[in-house]
Protein backbone atom coordinates (compact mmCIF):
# COMPACT_ATOMS: atom_id res chain seq x y z
CA UNK A 1 0.00 0.00 0.00
CA UNK A 2 1.02 3.44 -1.23
CA UNK A 3 1.63 5.92 1.66
CA UNK A 4 -0.88 8.23 0.85
CA UNK A 5 -3.18 5.26 0.31
CA UNK A 6 -2.20 4.56 3.88
CA UNK A 7 -2.78 7.76 5.43
CA UNK A 8 -6.30 8.20 3.95
CA UNK A 9 -7.25 4.32 5.15
CA UNK A 10 -6.13 5.87 8.73
CA UNK A 11 -7.74 9.13 8.81
CA UNK A 12 -11.27 7.39 7.15
CA UNK A 13 -10.86 4.55 10.14
CA UNK A 14 -10.67 7.27 12.86
CA UNK A 15 -12.87 9.51 11.51
CA UNK A 16 -16.29 8.62 13.49
CA UNK A 17 -14.13 8.92 16.65
CA UNK A 18 -12.31 11.65 15.91
CA UNK A 19 -15.71 13.41 14.76
CA UNK A 20 -17.17 13.41 18.24
CA UNK A 21 -13.76 15.56 19.80
CA UNK A 22 -12.56 18.92 20.01
CA UNK A 23 -14.78 20.89 21.47
CA UNK A 24 -13.96 23.30 24.38
CA UNK A 25 -14.22 21.09 27.81
CA UNK A 26 -15.59 22.66 30.90
CA UNK A 27 -12.96 23.07 33.68
CA UNK A 28 -13.38 21.06 36.76
CA UNK A 29 -14.96 22.50 39.91
CA UNK A 30 -12.09 25.08 41.34
CA UNK A 31 -9.78 23.18 44.11
CA UNK A 32 -8.23 25.26 46.71
CA UNK A 33 -4.96 23.13 47.39
CA UNK A 34 -4.87 20.14 44.05
CA UNK A 35 -2.38 17.59 45.77
CA UNK A 36 0.86 17.89 44.04
CA UNK A 37 2.73 14.90 45.86
CA UNK A 38 6.10 15.66 46.23
CA UNK A 39 6.00 18.93 43.97
CA UNK A 40 5.89 22.60 44.71
CA UNK A 41 2.49 23.72 45.86
CA UNK A 42 0.63 25.48 42.68
CA UNK A 43 0.63 28.78 43.85
CA UNK A 44 4.27 29.00 45.92
CA UNK A 45 6.25 31.72 44.05
CA UNK A 46 9.27 31.06 41.56
CA UNK A 47 12.39 30.88 42.10
CA UNK A 48 14.83 34.20 41.05
CA UNK A 49 15.94 33.28 37.03
CA UNK A 50 19.23 32.03 37.20
CA UNK A 51 19.89 32.52 33.27
CA UNK A 52 21.83 35.69 32.68
CA UNK A 53 20.03 39.14 31.58
CA UNK A 54 22.20 39.49 28.25
CA UNK A 55 20.81 35.76 27.23
CA UNK A 56 17.52 36.46 28.09
CA UNK A 57 17.66 40.18 26.20
CA UNK A 58 19.40 38.34 23.36
CA UNK A 59 16.65 35.55 22.57
CA UNK A 60 13.32 37.43 22.20
CA UNK A 61 13.37 39.06 18.56
CA UNK A 62 10.31 40.86 17.45
CA UNK A 63 8.92 42.69 14.31
CA UNK A 64 8.07 45.66 16.26
CA UNK A 65 7.84 47.70 19.17
CA UNK A 66 5.09 46.40 21.43
CA UNK A 67 4.01 49.36 22.83
CA UNK A 68 0.47 51.29 22.54
CA UNK A 69 -1.13 47.60 20.81
CA UNK A 70 -4.50 47.15 19.97
CA UNK A 71 -4.23 43.77 20.57
CA UNK A 72 -2.28 40.86 22.76
CA UNK A 73 0.89 40.40 20.76
CA UNK A 74 1.62 36.29 20.11
CA UNK A 75 5.03 34.66 21.48
CA UNK A 76 6.12 31.81 19.19
CA UNK A 77 8.17 29.30 20.62
CA UNK A 78 9.92 26.76 18.40
CA UNK A 79 9.99 22.95 18.95
CA UNK A 80 12.83 20.59 19.78
CA UNK A 81 15.95 20.47 17.28
CA UNK A 82 14.51 23.79 15.49
CA UNK A 83 15.38 27.77 15.46
CA UNK A 84 12.45 30.10 15.60
CA UNK A 85 13.47 31.50 12.38
CA UNK A 86 14.12 28.53 10.50
CA UNK A 87 10.82 26.79 11.69
CA UNK A 88 8.57 29.91 11.47
CA UNK A 89 10.03 32.55 8.91
CA UNK A 90 8.07 30.85 6.30
CA UNK A 91 5.34 30.36 7.47
CA UNK A 92 3.66 31.65 10.80
CA UNK A 93 5.78 34.91 10.92
CA UNK A 94 4.46 35.88 6.96
CA UNK A 95 0.64 35.31 8.28
CA UNK A 96 0.94 37.33 10.94
CA UNK A 97 2.72 40.20 9.70
CA UNK A 98 -0.14 40.10 6.78
CA UNK A 99 -2.37 40.20 9.41
CA UNK A 100 -1.33 43.24 10.85
CA UNK A 101 -0.41 41.19 14.54
CA UNK A 102 2.90 42.11 16.18
CA UNK A 103 4.96 38.91 17.63
CA UNK A 104 8.20 37.94 18.96
CA UNK A 105 10.08 34.66 18.99
CA UNK A 106 12.08 33.21 21.81
CA UNK A 107 15.39 31.06 20.56
CA UNK A 108 15.88 28.33 23.44
CA UNK A 109 19.42 27.06 23.82
CA UNK A 110 21.10 24.26 22.14
CA UNK A 111 18.24 24.93 19.71
CA UNK A 112 15.90 23.82 22.06
CA UNK A 113 17.21 20.31 22.95
CA UNK A 114 19.39 21.17 26.33
CA UNK A 115 17.76 20.93 29.80
CA UNK A 116 13.90 22.17 29.47
CA UNK A 117 13.52 23.94 32.70
CA UNK A 118 16.67 26.25 31.82
CA UNK A 119 14.31 27.16 28.74
CA UNK A 120 11.38 27.40 30.95
CA UNK A 121 13.34 30.57 32.33
CA UNK A 122 13.63 31.74 28.99
CA UNK A 123 9.41 31.59 28.56
CA UNK A 124 8.99 33.39 31.76
CA UNK A 125 11.39 36.34 31.27
CA UNK A 126 9.69 36.64 27.45
CA UNK A 127 6.04 36.70 28.95
CA UNK A 128 7.21 39.33 31.88
CA UNK A 129 8.62 41.58 29.10
CA UNK A 130 5.96 41.34 26.62
CA UNK A 131 3.28 41.82 29.00
CA UNK A 132 5.10 44.42 30.45
CA UNK A 133 6.34 46.61 27.59
CA UNK A 134 2.54 46.29 26.12
CA UNK A 135 0.69 46.94 28.89
CA UNK A 136 -1.31 43.45 27.68
CA UNK A 137 -1.58 39.69 28.30
CA UNK A 138 0.34 37.63 25.75
CA UNK A 139 -1.04 34.88 23.42
CA UNK A 140 1.77 31.87 23.39
CA UNK A 141 1.56 29.78 20.37
CA UNK A 142 4.00 26.98 19.82
CA UNK A 143 4.99 23.51 18.06
CA UNK A 144 5.72 20.40 19.69
CA UNK A 145 8.11 21.05 22.69
CA UNK A 146 7.04 25.15 21.84
CA UNK A 147 3.66 24.41 22.63
CA UNK A 148 4.11 22.46 26.06
CA UNK A 149 7.50 24.45 27.73
CA UNK A 150 5.08 27.50 28.22
CA UNK A 151 3.59 25.28 30.58
CA UNK A 152 6.51 24.63 32.80
CA UNK A 153 6.73 28.46 33.39
CA UNK A 154 2.98 28.84 33.90
CA UNK A 155 3.17 26.20 36.61
CA UNK A 156 6.32 27.15 38.32
CA UNK A 157 6.18 30.56 38.34
CA UNK A 158 2.56 31.68 38.83
CA UNK A 159 2.89 35.14 38.31
CA UNK A 160 3.36 34.74 34.78
CA UNK A 161 -0.69 33.51 35.00
CA UNK A 162 -1.68 36.96 35.17
CA UNK A 163 -0.03 37.64 32.34
CA UNK A 164 -1.33 34.95 29.68
CA UNK A 165 -4.33 34.66 27.36
CA UNK A 166 -4.20 31.66 25.23
CA UNK A 167 -1.98 29.12 25.54
CA UNK A 168 -1.55 27.35 21.74
CA UNK A 169 -0.04 23.90 21.19
CA UNK A 170 0.47 22.01 17.88
CA UNK A 171 1.10 18.96 18.49
CA UNK A 172 2.87 19.63 22.10
CA UNK A 173 4.46 17.04 23.92
CA UNK A 174 2.37 17.45 27.05
CA UNK A 175 2.46 14.12 28.01
CA UNK A 176 5.57 13.10 26.09
CA UNK A 177 6.67 10.80 23.77
CA UNK A 178 6.97 6.93 23.76
CA UNK A 179 9.46 7.39 20.66
CA UNK A 180 12.19 8.81 23.08
CA UNK A 181 11.20 6.30 26.03
CA UNK A 182 12.31 3.20 23.31
CA UNK A 183 15.01 4.78 21.73
CA UNK A 184 16.91 6.81 24.13
CA UNK A 185 20.23 5.72 25.27
CA UNK A 186 22.24 8.38 25.26
CA UNK A 187 19.98 11.37 24.42
CA UNK A 188 20.09 15.37 24.68
CA UNK A 189 18.35 16.17 27.55
CA UNK A 190 15.64 17.66 26.11
CA UNK A 191 14.58 14.00 24.75
CA UNK A 192 15.19 12.51 28.11
CA UNK A 193 12.79 14.92 29.64
CA UNK A 194 9.90 14.29 26.37
CA UNK A 195 10.03 10.67 26.99
CA UNK A 196 6.92 9.26 28.63
CA UNK A 197 6.76 8.65 32.34
CA UNK A 198 9.88 11.20 32.95
CA UNK A 199 10.90 13.14 35.92
CA UNK A 200 10.45 16.33 34.32
CA UNK A 201 6.61 14.73 32.76
CA UNK A 202 5.35 13.66 36.55
CA UNK A 203 6.30 17.34 37.90
CA UNK A 204 4.89 18.96 35.10
CA UNK A 205 1.50 17.78 35.23
CA UNK A 206 1.41 17.46 38.71
CA UNK A 207 -1.73 19.21 40.36
CA UNK A 208 -2.98 20.82 37.73
CA UNK A 209 -2.08 20.64 33.76
CA UNK A 210 -4.26 24.29 33.54
CA UNK A 211 -4.91 27.25 35.00
CA UNK A 212 -7.54 29.66 35.79
CA UNK A 213 -8.06 32.80 33.55
CA UNK A 214 -6.03 30.44 30.91
CA UNK A 215 -7.35 29.13 27.77
CA UNK A 216 -5.34 26.03 26.38
CA UNK A 217 -5.83 25.08 22.69
CA UNK A 218 -4.20 21.89 21.67
CA UNK A 219 -4.11 21.16 17.53
CA UNK A 220 -2.80 17.99 17.10
CA UNK A 221 -3.05 15.07 14.65
CA UNK A 222 -3.72 11.09 14.96
CA UNK A 223 -1.16 10.39 12.38
CA UNK A 224 2.06 12.49 14.41
CA UNK A 225 4.97 9.96 13.79
CA UNK A 226 7.22 12.04 16.79
CA UNK A 227 4.66 13.02 19.87
CA UNK A 228 3.23 9.03 19.98
CA UNK A 229 0.54 7.83 20.61
CA UNK A 230 -1.55 10.93 19.72
CA UNK A 231 -4.86 9.15 19.21
CA UNK A 232 -7.93 10.46 20.70
CA UNK A 233 -8.83 9.26 23.78
CA UNK A 234 -5.03 8.73 24.82
CA UNK A 235 -3.64 11.83 22.81
CA UNK A 236 -0.45 12.44 24.29
CA UNK A 237 -0.97 16.01 23.49
CA UNK A 238 -4.15 16.13 24.87
CA UNK A 239 -4.96 18.97 28.48
CA UNK A 240 -7.84 17.62 30.57
CA UNK A 241 -7.20 18.63 33.98
CA UNK A 242 -6.95 22.00 36.14
CA UNK A 243 -9.15 24.88 35.96
CA UNK A 244 -8.39 26.68 32.22
CA UNK A 245 -10.67 26.14 29.61
CA UNK A 246 -9.19 23.70 27.46
CA UNK A 247 -10.10 22.93 23.34
CA UNK A 248 -8.39 19.28 22.51
CA UNK A 249 -8.54 19.48 18.65
CA UNK A 250 -7.54 16.79 15.76
CA UNK A 251 -6.72 18.37 12.74
CA UNK A 252 -9.16 15.05 11.58
CA UNK A 253 -12.18 16.08 13.14
CA UNK A 254 -11.97 19.08 11.45
CA UNK A 255 -10.89 17.67 8.25
CA UNK A 256 -11.17 13.25 8.26
CA UNK A 257 -9.09 12.92 5.19
CA UNK A 258 -6.15 15.31 6.75
CA UNK A 259 -2.83 13.97 6.65
CA UNK A 260 -0.46 15.98 8.44
CA UNK A 261 2.06 14.86 10.36
CA UNK A 262 4.57 15.70 13.32
CA UNK A 263 6.26 18.30 10.98
CA UNK A 264 3.68 19.69 8.50
CA UNK A 265 1.06 20.70 11.51
CA UNK A 266 3.96 22.91 12.91
CA UNK A 267 4.66 24.16 9.58
CA UNK A 268 2.48 23.99 6.55
CA UNK A 269 -0.58 22.30 7.17
CA UNK A 270 -3.93 24.84 6.77
CA UNK A 271 -6.11 22.99 9.75
CA UNK A 272 -3.26 23.39 12.32
CA UNK A 273 -3.12 27.36 10.79
CA UNK A 274 -6.28 27.53 11.35
CA UNK A 275 -6.95 26.06 14.21
CA UNK A 276 -4.03 28.80 16.01
CA UNK A 277 -5.89 31.67 13.94
CA UNK A 278 -9.51 30.89 15.70
CA UNK A 279 -7.98 30.82 19.13
CA UNK A 280 -6.14 34.39 18.77
CA UNK A 281 -9.11 35.89 17.14
CA UNK A 282 -12.03 34.45 19.96
CA UNK A 283 -12.72 34.61 23.40
CA UNK A 284 -12.06 31.50 25.02
CA UNK A 285 -10.42 28.58 23.14
CA UNK A 286 -10.84 27.66 19.63
CA UNK A 287 -13.89 25.92 18.55
CA UNK A 288 -13.78 23.41 15.99
CA UNK A 289 -17.24 23.86 14.27
CA UNK A 290 -16.15 27.63 13.35
CA UNK A 291 -13.28 26.70 11.16
CA UNK A 292 -14.14 27.06 7.95
CA UNK A 293 -14.73 23.54 5.78
CA UNK A 294 -13.35 24.96 3.01
CA UNK A 295 -10.04 25.02 4.98
CA UNK A 296 -9.94 21.39 3.84
CA UNK A 297 -9.41 21.87 0.19
CA UNK A 298 -6.57 24.00 0.83
CA UNK A 299 -2.88 22.69 0.54
CA UNK A 300 -0.83 25.01 2.36
CA UNK A 301 -1.61 27.53 5.63
CA UNK A 302 -1.15 31.58 5.00
CA UNK A 303 2.20 32.67 4.80
CA UNK A 304 3.48 29.67 3.19
CA UNK A 305 4.57 30.56 -0.68
CA UNK A 306 3.56 27.67 -3.27
CA UNK A 307 6.41 28.23 -5.44
CA UNK A 308 9.16 28.14 -2.69
CA UNK A 309 7.06 25.45 -0.34
CA UNK A 310 9.33 22.32 -1.68
CA UNK A 311 13.05 24.20 -0.60
CA UNK A 312 11.67 25.58 2.71
CA UNK A 313 9.92 22.91 4.01
CA UNK A 314 13.55 20.92 2.86
CA UNK A 315 15.40 23.36 4.49
CA UNK A 316 12.88 23.37 7.77
CA UNK A 317 13.14 19.00 7.63
CA UNK A 318 16.78 19.40 7.39
CA UNK A 319 17.73 21.79 10.28
CA UNK A 320 15.50 19.19 12.20
CA UNK A 321 17.38 16.77 11.49
CA UNK A 322 20.60 18.18 12.16
CA UNK A 323 22.33 17.90 15.04
CA UNK A 324 25.04 20.87 15.17
CA UNK A 325 24.67 23.12 17.96
CA UNK A 326 22.42 20.62 19.71
CA UNK A 327 23.27 19.65 23.71
CA UNK A 328 25.68 16.70 23.76
CA UNK A 329 23.99 13.71 24.76
CA UNK A 330 23.83 12.69 28.25
CA UNK A 331 23.27 8.90 29.53
CA UNK A 332 20.06 10.02 31.87
CA UNK A 333 17.46 13.01 32.28
CA UNK A 334 18.69 16.19 33.74
CA UNK A 335 18.01 16.38 38.05
CA UNK A 336 15.38 18.44 38.82
CA UNK A 337 16.18 21.61 40.16
CA UNK A 338 15.53 22.31 44.04
CA UNK A 339 12.61 24.47 43.47
CA UNK A 340 10.40 21.79 41.78
CA UNK A 341 9.85 20.23 44.76
CA UNK A 342 7.63 20.29 48.05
Amino acid sequence: MTRSRLLTALTAACAAVLLGSGTASAAPAPTTSPDTGEFAPVDRPGPRLSVPRADLDASLSCNGSLRGLAQDPILLVPGTTMDPQVGFGWNYTRAFDRNGWRWCTVTLPFDATGDIQVAGEYLVDAVRTMSSQSRRDVDVVGWSQGGMVPRWALRFWPDTRELVDDVVGLSPSNHGTLDSAVTCGDCNPSFHQQATGSQFLEALNSGAETFAGIDYTVAYTALDEVVVPNTPGVASSALRTGDGAIANIATQAVCPANAADHFAIGSYDPVGYAIVADALTHDGPAVRSRIPLSTCLQAFQPGVDALTFATDHAAFVAYAGDSEGNAPDVAEEPALAPYVYR
